[in-house]
């Protein structure tokens, strides 16, 4: 065994530096007094009937529910999702992890650990996922397929896939505006159109935003537009072409010390009022097709190419860098359904792959103070992943299936300096592959059980092979290499719907080799390394509940979603079996709601989480924490107009709602976290035109 990193490459770096909605076996979603079209019920069943099918966990997000309150970021949109820990890093970007993925991993800037869609195609690349193109008012649902369920969409990440469906002129109005405002300066405009027009259909939607933030210095803005356009040229041929595009500038404030967040939760890292530290973005263009040609009534082929241009301008610590990220994805995914000696059998070859431009690469420029001063370093990041994946569903009996499946992953990583001299090149290339076995078996039609055996591959992110890597006497030392992350998981589970209401429970165990694990060396400075064994081990719980209902009076209901999350090494020479930092190993949402038949509701909802622990020594912790909030609004009957206020933190609890971790803190309490929300009061309106 070894040092979570290797303790040469730690002492060197601190020297250099100077230091849901469960499936359920109806097709049928709750969505309490909201009314839908029928296109979108149909949408929403179906998409239901599909994660019901896939032996493991899942979610299905209803962003007409999500519409019923504040809509800020991604946080709020996987809200009361079992398995899931999303929490808001203080502006758009969220640290967002499943089953312990990209655990501890930068908040909002690469996400990673999750394989990333925007209607079925690529999002996520070589780099990670950035988060600047997450507008969740352009959403009509997501679909999150927890580990190793995301197999079939070509996902080979331990935390699983989601993948983000965007409005179409088949489940849009003709015309919605919505205007949300709230605490410290929150606005949110929002204006779409979407219809169907013969063969023809389009979504086009305009969205801004602007808040002063939670924390001093934490400003932030954004505005973008996404569109979309669909042809049917015939029954058997189809095309819908995609645009996102958006522009983010956020403010930094830094992170706090556990002292300062429970006296002075609203403060900014000094260092960070020093000097001009910001994020501004100057835009994320995302441009898509996915083309279906039905070969006949039992298979369907689906082509898919996606052009992906995200620069960033990063200014945080003691230098400037400019970012240059351009990748371009292609998809080819064949469906078939046959039967095999009698026995109904689902077949899904796919093939994905996404490559960095060469105009991929970073400039790194000096600071003092404010003024950004000449350029001192470039380098470049290019990177490669192609994946072929092939599986089957096999009914062996009634209600019985067996799901097998295998990936092969090839993998291209390569990170240079280039300016001022060449200080080396790391190149990597690699195979790896992942199997995958599931059974599911419907007792009754309310009640299904399944369990699955797999492997997963992550490899490391271009970029890590350079920041991982120390510097001596101001000269860049050669990249250093890393491997991929895998792990084996076993999961077994049941959903189903009965007295107690709809219910999603599943159980997973991972054992993880390799693990990409990131630490806070100094402020503003994070590397990665890979780390001894660990184990990733989980319950994760969900449960709907009707507790009285009476028709004409109205109904009372209480959702809940619990995730329990035990990460440890096991048995490292340094660490022994201590828990990984950065996530509570206790995290639980409820709402407990009434609606009225004439489309008012109100509702109190709760979140806690348990301590976390903020270094890897787990020498330090932040606190355990327990919030209210409160929700009160109307949706007219005739599915035109709709109001809320939404309150968050009525008790104005002062909490960590995520942690950068470090090495060894040694006892300390050293600026790891960033502060929650406090007290906020939100309100909106929207009006859509049918």
């Amino acid at each position: 065994m070894r040092c979570v990193f290797p303790l040469s490459s730690c002492l060197g770096l601190l020297a250099a530096f100077g230091a849901t909605q469960p499936a359920v076996a109806a097709p049928s979603v709750e969505l309490g007094q909201v009314l839908i079209t029928d296109e979108e019920q149909d949408e929403l069943t179906a998409a239901s009937e599909r994660l019901r099918e896939v032996p493991g966990a899942s979610n299905l997000v209803d962003m007409q529910r999500v519409g019923q309150g504040r809509v800020a970021s991604n946080q709020d949109v996987l809200a009361y999702q079992p398995g899931v820990f999303a929490q808001s890093a203080g502006n758009d970007g969220i640290k967002l992890s499943i089953r312990g993925s990209g655990i501890n991993r930068a908040p909002g800037a690469h996400g990673s650990g999750v394989y990333t869609m925007f209607d079925g195609l690529p999002l996520t690349g070589p780099g990670g996922t950035p988060y600047e193109l997450f507008e969740p008012l352009w959403l009509s649902r997501a679909e999150i397929l927890r580990g190793a369920n995301g197999f079939d969409q070509g996902s080979l990440a331990l935390g699983g896939a989601i993948n983000y469906v965007t409005h179409t002129g088949y489940d849009a109005a003709p015309l919605q505006v919505r205007y949300e405002i709230g605490s410290r300066g929150y606005q949110h405009r929002h204006i779409s159109s979407g219809q169907v027009l013969g063969n023809l259909d389009y979504y086009v939607a305009l969205t801004d935003s602007e808040y002063d933030g939670y924390q001093n210095h934490s400003s932030g803005s954004a505005k973008g537009v996404a569109a979309n356009v669909g042809y049917r040229f015939n029954p058997n041929l189809e095309t819908r072409f995609y645009l996102r595009y958006r522009e983010t500038e956020n403010e930094l404030a830094g992170r706090l010390t556990k002292d300062q967040i429970k006296h002075h939760p609203r403060a900014a890292n000094p260092a960070y009022l020093a000097r001009d530290d910001s994020r501004p973005q100057p835009g994320s263009t995302w441009v898509g097709n996915k083309t279906t040609f039905y070969l006949d009534d039992d298979a369907r082929l689906e082509a898919g190419l996606v052009y992906h241009d995200y620069p960033m301008d990063l200014r945080e610590g003691p230098m400037r860098l400019k970012v240059a990220y351009t990748d371009v994805s292609g998809t080819l995914n064949y469906f078939r359904r046959d039967t095999v000696f009698g026995h109904e059998s689902k077949t899904t070859i796919g093939w994905r792959t996404t490559k960095h431009l060469p105009n991929s690469g970073a400039s790194q420029f000096a600071r003092n103070g404010d003024v950004f001063g000449a350029r001192t370093r470039d380098f470049t990041y290019q990177g490669s992943d192609t994946v072929l994946h092939a599986g089957n569903d096999l009914e062996l009996a009634p209600n019985l299936w067996l799901t097998t499946g295998l990936a092969m992953i090839y993998t291209r990583r390569e990170s240079d300096v280039t300016y001022p001299a060449e200080g080396g090149k790391v190149s990597m290339h690699d195979w790896d592959y992942a199997p995958r076995v599931g059974l599911r078996y419907d007792i009754r039609p309310d009640l299904q059980v399944y369990g699955n055996l797999s492997r997963s591959v992550e490899p490391p992110h271009p970029w890590s092979l350079i920041w991982s890597a120390p510097s001596t006497g101001g000269k860049q030392i050669q990249p250093i290499e890393m491997q991929n992350q895998t792990a084996t998981t076993l999961e077994l589970g049941a959903r189903g719907d009965s007295a107690i209401g709809r219910w999603d429970l599943a159980w997973y165990y991972s054992q993880v080799r390799h693990e990409l694990l990131a630490v806070e060396v100094v402020p503003n400075f994070t590397s990665e390394f890979n780390a001894s064994a660990t184990v990733h081990q989980g319950v994760e719980a969900g449960l709907d509940s009707t507790l009285w209902e009476r028709a004409g009076t109205g109904k009372l209901s209480l959702r809940q979603a619990y995730t329990f999350s035990d990460f440890h090494y096991r048995d490292d020479d340094t660490f022994g079996d201590n828990r990984l930092p950065g996530i509570p190993m206790h995290y639980y949402q409820a709402e407990l709601r009434y609606d009225w038949p004439s489309g008012f509701y109100a509702g109190l909802n709760t979140q806690m989480a348990s301590k976390v622990q903020v270094d890897y020594a787990n020498s330090y912790h932040a606190d355990e924490y327990a919030l209210l909030g409160a929700r009160v609004g109307w949706d007219s009957p005739k599915q035109d107009w709709q109001t809320w206020l939404d309150l968050r933190n009525l008790t104005n609890k002062r909490y960590a709602a995520t942690v950068t971790p470090a090495y060894n803190d040694a006892g300390n309490d050293n600026a790891r976290s960033t502060p929650g929300e406090g007290f906020g009061v939100y309100a909106g309106v929207s009006y859509s035109f049918r």
